[in-house]
């Protein structure tokens, strides 16, 4: 009995900092028996009468000592009400502990009788299961209730131990250095059985961070000795069963790691374990992280003679291409349907945080799926049916070449619910459809394409007739497909059906929600028919589409709360100007509650209008981010600078610029709170810190030393010192995650948002196979770029390059490699030069493009294709060369026949720099193609500047309607032109509110006149708009007209006062004008004087306090006698 409680409280040790007998704490343990007289020799007596007082609530808990209530008699204690134990604990925690309260700890619990104690412990615990507790009296609490268990009858049986466990100790496992205490030794693996066991039936009531702590104290029993065989022997009768996953780790299992596992027992050892029956029944029934499902089913699936009938249905999902390799087409079919029953696209792997996209399903499932097709040689309909989900290993050749026209057409609805075809696949299949004759009649004939609509091309849609993709649009099947399509086959959809219904209001009714964020926003404009605000709450919005009808929904909608997150982050100043000062914050409530993120300006507007009439009292119910513009003192009445600067932390830090100078004073100011004196900041304060830890200087970095490693490794970027920093204290070793040497693939996914700073002389400490780990389970759920995993694969490539005379072998390059997202890392360069000669890799391109090859292997595959293809590239892959841009030359550009706007947007999104896109752009035009919106889409932002006079006069302004574009980086020519254009495109939308969301983009090209005339519809300007006006247009403006035109922003301008252009305005105008702004504006022009405007600027941050212009003074008598002499002369 004894060992059963010794082995439960050593379980409990959670966590791997289990402690030892001397570790911190442990001084508040003590052992039974207490030796009562002795510890109440000290202690003042209290009456019975003084304990009833405090039972019935006529005396207060607080005014007797923890020492007092322990040296009572037993009967006494039985009047306390159930809810005694919190009050006491209440009373004590101000207090430190000490050694003497763990014994009075022992001595009190042991008087209290088992149901009262338990009644009061479930009290305890509803009271405080989400509370931390004192780390110091909840040792001394849990000393004395262990010793109480040991007492009670029968307590090993499951149901009163479960009782102990969830209702009693549930409180205590917040912080596992409370069962330092309870560390046991000898424990008896049948006793630790029954623990797991109690622990188990109450494994689906526990929180998950509870189920990892718990898992935690299990796996260091079972490891805790150095053997790898911990609680099994064949040859000694009680320790000789193989079912050990269910009897020591049960559903605990669905924490354990593949390292875990292979502590756990030897690989001969584990495959006994993975195939006994009891354990393949509890595996089914668990979600095991992936890459531990993954090593269990090679487990099984390694075993001599293990048939693959036997592997669980949610196993199937991870088998490897070995395990597949030698089925029979019977098999292979059996195994293929299993595989499209069990594996549904929707599947969460737990560790998987982002979603894939559907050209990279897992490695694995790719190549078992090649591995099954290849067990044919022809896919007649019946077999295409019955591959299933597999069918997506059927490679483009096949599709090509071994697939009948009346087949492939047959097996349509099948191969439509397949998930993960890559471009290539899909555009081969749907290609073949089109050529033997397939039409698309009808909505029903589109929608039964299914997954296999994304090999559409948009010249194809845009050719559909309106009501086929009008009637496809309203089936379910088809709008699930939306999500998954490439943007200018999405644009091209958008345009289809907006060209189709008769009003907005039944656009936005109608259209997908994947499609809702590609609406240009001139389709967003309605007149007195408007959409209902379930329409818009529907779909997924841009913040500026959102802008578009922000207005118009507040005025409809008066519970802000019903709003969308997506419709809420349209917010615009002008809107909330109209609303009373309640509505407001209730509005500012209703985002925190939707959790809305807004941009900068929107931000700085509505800290300004919830604070107009004092500063609210209640700021923790409002958006974290309006905190980034406001102080410590501003959050007094709600908290503290602690709990500020708490909230800023989790705040969206990059909403301001990262060395702009407001983010500056926010560290300077969390930094004097948290009372940091020195460089070194702790883990306390790391947390409170958030995403502040980004901000600090190298210095802080290595003073800290790995206090900040994981909260850096979700940084966006660094400065030089800062990546000096982090490379100092890494390759120091002395982090809590050790040298690199000793790292795992487990650490590697801690830090690997670090992993792009880490140099080559940390990467080659890191051992291969932790690196090889990381890549194959953890980099797609990286925010790594495919560039930057490309350095890890160099590290694990042979730093010396032989000369290959000819492909190695075992290296020839197959399908079953070609679907391997590890596939760089089995070649050097030379060697893939080899394997390459005679593999086409224009099947493949889209796929293997994604794969993390190094620099030197790149150029290899772009030497493949030129050999290939010595006349020029063809059109179908030029979508796909991603990576091999970085080699592409003018005169490869040269080659290329770019036929349409689709073929434009993958190559721009992949153009390395602006000469390379002004040249493929080039050859796009030359070749007679238009610039209509699709293809000013494809351009976009980003390049549009780079379109010569020529170019920008061949668009039609209808074009612009369609088109999203941003001209602030451009020539003033290139503003000139496309505003007229904008303006005559937009040319019927003049006299709504809309006009001016619309005109924006354009309005760098606007003269002097149109903006006077913009002044006078309430349009609130923002100033950073305004200082981006061209120069003789501002220069042309009254101080009434910039008020016109600023409206509620007008204040701003203050700020802007000594910045270019604006300080050039502010001179040329007239004082006495620029004072009726009443916002405090100097440096304009007195009566009688003249300011000469010198044409060189400062700097912002130089800018003097004074005005920079040369004022001279001319005496009216001099004036009069320069006047007469020009006449006389």
């Amino acid at each position: 009995m004894l060992l059963l409680f010794q082995s439960l409280g050593f379980l409990l040790l959670v966590g791997w900092q289990v402690a030892a007998a001397d570790s911190a704490g442990t001084y508040l343990c003590s052992s039974f028996p207490v030796n009562e007289s002795a510890v109440c020799a000290s202690v003042k007596r209290v009456s019975q009468e003084v304990l009833l007082k405090v039972a019935r609530g006529q005396a207060s808990p607080c005014s007797l000592t923890f020492g007092q209530y322990a040296c009572a008699q037993s009967a006494w204690l039985q009047d306390l009400q159930d809810d005694f134990l919190i009050s006491l604990y209440s009373c004590l925690i101000p207090k430190p502990a000490s050694p003497m309260d763990a014994e009075y700890s022992v001595l009190f619990f042991s008087k209290y009788d088992a149901k009262k104690l338990i009644a009061a412990l479930t009290m305890f615990s509803q009271r405080f299961s989400h509370v931390p507790l004192s780390l110091e009296w909840s040792m001394v609490f849990i000393n004395g209730l262990w010793e109480k268990m040991l007492q009670i009858p029968n307590v090993d049986s499951p149901p009163i131990l479960s009782q102990w466990v969830h209702e009693g100790l549930q409180p205590f496992l917040v912080e596992p250095k409370v069962f330092a205490c309870l560390h046991a030794k000898n424990i008896l693996c049948e006793t630790f059985q029954n623990i797991v066991a109690a622990l188990n039936d109450i494994y689906s009531d526990l929180p998950v961070e509870e189920q990892r702590r718990i898992y935690s104290g299990i796996k260091y029993y079972l490891t805790q000795d150095g053997s790898n065989q911990k609680c099994y022997s064949a040859a000694i009768p009680g320790l000789n069963s193989t079912a050990w996953f269910e009897n020591y780790l049960g559903s605990f299992l669905e924490h354990a790691t593949v390292e875990d596992m292979q502590l756990f027992g030897d690989e001969p050892t584990l495959r006994k374990f993975a195939g006994d029956p009891v354990n393949i029944q509890l595996i089914s029934n668990l979600t095991l992280l992936r890459e531990t499902a993954v090593y269990y089913t090679w487990l099984l699936t390694s075993t001599p003679g293990f048939p693959l009938s036997s592997v669980p249905d949610r196993l199937v999902c991870y088998l490897s291409p070995s395990a597949v390799s030698n089925l029979s087409r019977d098999d292979a079919l059996s195994l293929a349907q299993r595989i499209t029953k069990n594996c549904p696209w929707n599947l969460a792997h737990r560790g998987i945080t982002r979603e894939r996209a559907p050209s990279s399903l897992p490695a694995e499932e790719l190549q078992v799926a090649s591995s099954l097709v290849r067990k044919f040689e022809h896919f007649s309909a019946e077999i295409l049916r019955a591959l299933g989900q597999a069918a997506v290993g059927l490679s483009v050749s096949n599709i090509q070449d071994n697939v009948h026209d009346k087949d492939l057409e047959a097996s349509i609805p099948a191969l439509g619910e397949v998930r993960g075809w890559n471009a290539d696949q899909s555009s081969a299949i749907i290609n073949k459809l089109l050529s033997s004759g397939y039409q698309i009649l009808d909505g029903q004939s589109l929608a039964k394409l299914g997954s296999l609509v994304a090999g559409l091309n948009s010249s194809t849609v845009r050719n559909l007739p309106p009501e086929v993709i009008l009637e496809a649009i309203k089936l379910p099947e088809f709008v699930q497909q939306m999500a998954t399509l490439p943007s200018p086959l999405k644009m091209a959809f958008v345009e289809k059906i907006s060209s189709s219904v008769g009003h907005p209001a039944d656009l936005v009714k109608y259209i997908p929600d994947a499609l809702a964020s590609y609406i240009p926003k001139s389709l967003l404009v309605f007149g007195e028919e408007k959409p209902s605000v379930q329409d818009f709450n529907s779909k997924m919005w841009t913040r500026e589409q959102a802008a578009m009808f922000f207005n118009d929904v507040i005025k409809t909608e008066p519970d802000f709360t019903r709003l969308s997150q997506s419709v809420l982050q349209g917010f615009t100043c002008a809107a909330a100007h109209e609303l009373d000062a309640e509505s407001l914050q209730e509005l500012a409530k209703a985002m925190k509650e939707k959790n809305v993120e807004l941009g900068e300006d929107q931000l700085g507007c509505l800290v300004k209008m919830v604070t107009l009439n004092g500063i609210p009292k209640d700021l923790d119910n409002y958006p974290k981010d309006l905190l980034l513009f406001l102080s410590p003192s501003d959050y007094a009445a709600t908290g503290s600078c602690r709990q500020y600067f708490a909230e800023i932390g989790k705040a969206n830090l990059h909403v301001l610029q990262k060395e702009s100078s407001q983010r500056k004073q926010l560290l300077l100011e969390a930094l004097a709170c948290l009372k940091i004196p020195g460089t070194q900041v702790n883990t306390e304060n790391t947390e409170i810190l958030g995403r502040l830890v980004c901000d600090l200087g190298g210095e802080y970095i290595r003073s800290s030393g790995g206090n900040l490693l994981k909260q850096l490794s979700r940084c966006e970027s660094f400065l030089p010192d800062q990546e000096e920093a982090i490379r100092s204290i890494v390759s120091g070793g002395n982090t809590t995650f050790g040298p690199p040497a000793a790292w795992s693939a487990f650490t590697l996914n801690e830090l690997s948002g670090l992993i792009p700073v880490f140099d080559h002389s940390i990467l080659q400490q890191i051992p291969k196979k932790a690196l090889t780990v990381w890549l194959k389970n953890f980099a797609h759920d990286s925010p790594l770029s495919r560039k930057q995993l490309a350095t890890l694969v160099q590290e694990l490539l042979p730093t010396r390059h032989k000369r290959a005379d000819g492909c190695p072998a075992g290296k020839q390059v197959t399908e079953e490699v070609l679907n391997d997202d590890l596939m760089p890392i089995y070649y050097t360069p030379e060697e893939l030069r080899a394997c390459l000669k005679n593999v086409s890799l224009a099947n493949h391109l889209s796929l293997i493009l994604t794969y993390p090859f190094s620099v030197q292997q790149l150029a290899v595959l772009k030497e493949n294709l030129d050999e290939t293809y010595p006349d020029g590239y063809p059109e179908s892959l030029l979508r796909n060369l991603g990576p091999l841009m970085d080699f592409i030359t003018p005169k490869d550009i040269a080659k290329w026949k770019i036929t349409s706007a689709d073929t434009l947007y993958f190559l721009l999104r992949n153009a390395t720099d602006n000469d390379q896109a002004s040249t493929i752009i080039r050859r796009y035009i030359d070749l007679g193609n238009p610039l209509n919106a699709t293809a000013l889409n494809a351009i976009g932002t980003r390049y549009v500047c780079l379109l010569n006079a020529t170019d920008l006069n061949m668009i039609d302004p209808n074009s612009l309607k369609l088109a999203s574009l941003n001209l602030s980086a451009c020539s003033q020519t290139t503003k000139d032109i496309l505003y007229v254009k904008a303006k005559r495109a937009f040319s019927d939308q003049h006299n709504t509110p809309a006009y001016y969301q619309l005109i924006v983009p354009y309005l760098g090209g606007a003269p002097g006149v149109d903006l006077q005339a913009l002044s006078k519809d309430n349009v609130n300007m923002n100033v950073s708009t305004l200082a981006k006006l061209r120069r003789d247009a501002l220069m042309s403006l009254t101080p009434s007209e910039v008020r016109g035109l600023l409206g509620i922003h007008l204040a701003d301008l203050k700020k802007w006062q000594y910045k270019p252009p604006m300080w050039d305005w502010i001179q040329v105008q007239k004082q006495s004008e620029l004072d009726k702004l009443q916002i405090g504006l100097t440096g304009g022009t007195q009566e009688g004087y003249i300011n000469i405007v010198t044409p060189k600027f400062q700097t912002p941050s130089s800018a003097p306090l004074g005005p920079v212009a040369m004022t001279l003074h001319l005496l009216p008598a001099l004036l009069t006698s320069f006047l007469i002499m020009s006449i006389l002369s």
